[in-house]
């Protein structure tokens, strides 16, 4: 679980059947001090609806993005799980 900002969404003419209708986020993750970016960015599959500009905490865990999209196979990696308040 890690902390990143969201600076966009991702646009795609063609996607997974497993991801038709999802949103893609563009985020930035970042370290422990939250203002460090950490790597490059990230997609993210948008299960709470965070906009551009959010802080949000996203998972890399595959079992969560399988049971949001409700399915065992699907190419999705990160997901969003929560907002910054």
């Amino acid at each position: 679980m890690r902390t990143a900002r969201v600076i966009g969404t991702a646009t795609a003419t063609i996607k997974h059947p497993t991801l038709q209708g999802v949103k893609l986020l563009v985020v930035q993750p970042y370290l422990a001090d939250g203002r460090t970016p950490d790597g490059d960015p990230l997609l993210a599959v948008d299960s709470v609806g965070a906009g551009r500009g959010e802080t949000v905490m996203i998972t890399s865990d595959r079992r969560y993005a399988q049971q949001w999209l409700q399915t065992d196979a699907t190419p999705a990696c990160w997901t969003t799980i929560g907002i910054e308040d």
